[in-house]
């Protein structure tokens, strides 16, 4: 389809964009908008309440969830982290301050047992990475489509939340014809619900 390789096409120089602009952010700017991150999260966790909560294991140059990791454990919220696979999907395990090592394509992912698919499905909560997310809720992930088919193995869809910083909520981004919207977005000075 024309409308989706221009799409494809699109989106690879906008998350060029993105990437370069996450790298030229310095240490204390990232710091600032870590914390900043972290007490929305924990707002939109106290306000939703959920039993079970899915997170990403944030990569160097994305908004840093440790800390936020961190507090979960810390107050008893059960969190299911993802684990890359060969084939494209995900396998999830729980979040406890365990050690972590190097997963497919050099991305840290946390050291645990993996749960049965059956416990993926009960997750209550969503946050999950995103490129850049438009003012109608699509979100533009990097392109590898795991959150994506994580997104759609699920029976019952719970509320999903991209995390991105304050200048990747854009007017609009590329979408090709699988992209699904998110219900809300995560950044360091705000919780927006779509």
């Amino acid at each position: 389809m024309v409308t989706d390789a221009l799409a494809r096409n699109a989106k690879a120089n906008l998350r060029a964009e993105v990437r370069r602009r996450r790298r030229a952010r310095s240490a204390s700017v990232r710091e600032t908008a870590t914390g900043a991150l972290t007490e929305n999260l924990i707002a939109l966790v106290r306000r939703r309440g959920p039993a079970l909560l899915g997170c990403y294991l944030s990569g160097a140059d994305e908004p840093n969830t440790r800390p936020f990791l961190s507090w979960a454990a810390a107050n008893g919220v059960d969190v299911l982290v993802p684990v890359s696979r060969r084939d494209g999907l995900l396998d999830w395990v729980h979040a406890r301050g365990g050690a972590e090592q190097p997963g497919l394509f050099g991305i840290s992912e946390m050291v645990g047992e993996v749960v049965e698919a059956a416990v993926f499905q009960s997750v209550d909560l969503l946050l999950i990475p995103a490129a850049a997310v438009d003012d109608s809720g699509m979100r533009m992930g990097w392109g590898r489509g795991y959150f994506d088919r994580a997104l759609a193995s699920l029976e019952e869809q719970p509320p999903v939340f991209a995390l991105v910083y304050d200048d990747e909520l854009v007017e609009s981004v590329p979408r090709e014809s699988h992209d699904k919207p998110v219900v809300g977005v995560v950044t360091p000075s705000r919780i927006h619900e779509f």
